[in-house]
């Protein structure tokens, strides 16, 4: 008897390591290695890719005995999408056909969340890539096969509270402009009147050691920012912003007046190329995630009054420019300037010897202090324009006189 106790215990200990599953672990690892897989060719939208991975989204919400809440009685919601192959033309561009995964378990509760992530991406890169190479599979781990692993890996922690209707939709054409969530705030299978709020997942797989979280739309209720602190007992280095309005599946919810949070890990140099693989992905950061998640639900089940407020849109103060110097910003940062995430290759920055991790201090005559005040400096030029870019590198002042594109 003893010895099965023992051998017992070790089963145990295997299974929770420091408080994380690690069968949960696996199963966000397995779904993650299908869904970034070359098999499925990048999911684009309107695509065999987009069909196997929804197919496989569908089978996932089967298992957990989830209702069809899509068309006809069916999992799929299909939507038309415009393909702007030459953004300075409309002669090539074409329709098709997009579908997002629509998937709802009813505990005949008042209020229904909705819980939500993008599956496409962009196929071989002919949209959206910031690749210079051509017809490489663009897989997609982090953006977005990670946040629909985070979804999945929610079904049945979720589903045994009662206090709630839940709503999974897993959102195709997100990568062309928000198509499959726009159409479905517009064309809902549910009463929006009885959503209380929702939640996005996009690019939650590389969360760094610092723990650095990105949640958005904490001003879109006036119980967000309590419940976000509130429900932080992983470690988590949390950065929120309040705006409800982003370049994700929340915003279309959010402009029906819901109350919504947008969930990031942040921005990184894989970023709409083909090396944002699998062997990229932090699978614990992603469980500790939607552990986190599961908490900020259930501390908001004795919440009576969950309001929606109207944020400033940030789309309105958000300056104009025709050129760039080809980084991506690190929007994670909180030191001065805009520390740079991601050199482009063969793009300006990349010329002239500008690297991943300087920070941008001026540029010109105008200075640099975060990302916002970096666009309003950009602002100010125009193709051929000269300037100098001031950058500090390893707390070193370094000069580069540029030429804009």
């Amino acid at each position: 008897m003893k010895k099965i106790l023992i051998y017992l215990l070790l089963i145990f200990q295997t299974t929770i390591i420091c408080g994380q599953d690690i069968n949960k672990i696996s199963q966000i690892q397995d779904d993650l290695k299908f869904l970034s897989s070359d098999k499925l060719e990048g999911r684009f939208t309107g695509t065999d890719g987009e069909k196997i991975a929804a197919e496989y989204i569908i089978s996932n919400f089967e298992e957990f005995n989830l209702q069809p809440f899509g068309d006809s009685n069916s999992f799929i919601q299909k939507f038309n999408a415009l393909l702007r192959i030459n953004p300075h033309s409309d002669i090539d561009n074409k329709q098709i056909i997009g579908r997002n995964v629509v998937g709802f378990y009813n505990n005949n509760a008042r209020n229904t969340i909705i819980i939500g992530a993008h599956y496409d991406h962009l196929g071989y890169g002919e949209v959206g890539s910031l690749s210079t190479l051509e017809n490489q599979i663009h897989n997609g781990a982090d953006d977005n096969a990670s946040g629909v692993a985070l979804m999945i890996n929610l079904i049945p922690e979720l589903i045994k509270y009662s206090n709630y209707n839940y709503l999974f939709i897993a959102f195709s054409g997100e990568e062309l402009g928000l198509y499959g969530s726009t159409y479905f705030a517009k064309n809902p299978t549910i009463e929006l009147e009885e959503v209380r709020f929702m939640l996005n997942f996009d690019m939650v797989g590389r969360l760094n050691n610092s723990r650095t979280l990105l949640v958005n739309g904490v001003g879109t209720s006036s119980k967000w920012e309590s419940l976000v602190e509130k429900s932080n007992i992983y470690d988590f280095d949390l950065k929120t912003t309040p705006s409800g309005f982003g370049s994700s599946d929340h915003t279309p919810f959010y402009n029906r007046e819901i109350p919504v949070l947008h969930f990031f890990t942040g921005q990184h140099e894989d970023y709409h190329k083909p090396s944002d693989d699998i062997e990229k992905i932090n699978f614990e950061g992603i469980y500790d995630i939607s552990r986190y998640v599961v908490n900020i639900i259930k501390n908001s089940f004795d919440i009576l009054d969950f309001d929606y407020v109207e944020t400033k849109s940030e789309s309105n103060e958000t300056p104009r420019f025709s050129v760039t110097l080809g980084i991506m910003p690190d929007y994670l940062s909180e030191e001065s300037g805009l520390r740079i995430d991601g050199v482009s290759k063969d793009k300006l920055a990349d010329r002239v010897g500008i690297l991943n991790g300087d920070v941008i201090v001026k540029l010109g005559e105008f200075d640099v202090t975060d990302i916002m005040t970096y666009m309003k400096a950009l602002s100010n030029f125009k193709s051929g324009d000269k300037t100098i870019v001031v950058i500090y590198r390893n707390e070193v002042k370094k000069e580069f006189d540029v030429i804009f594109d």
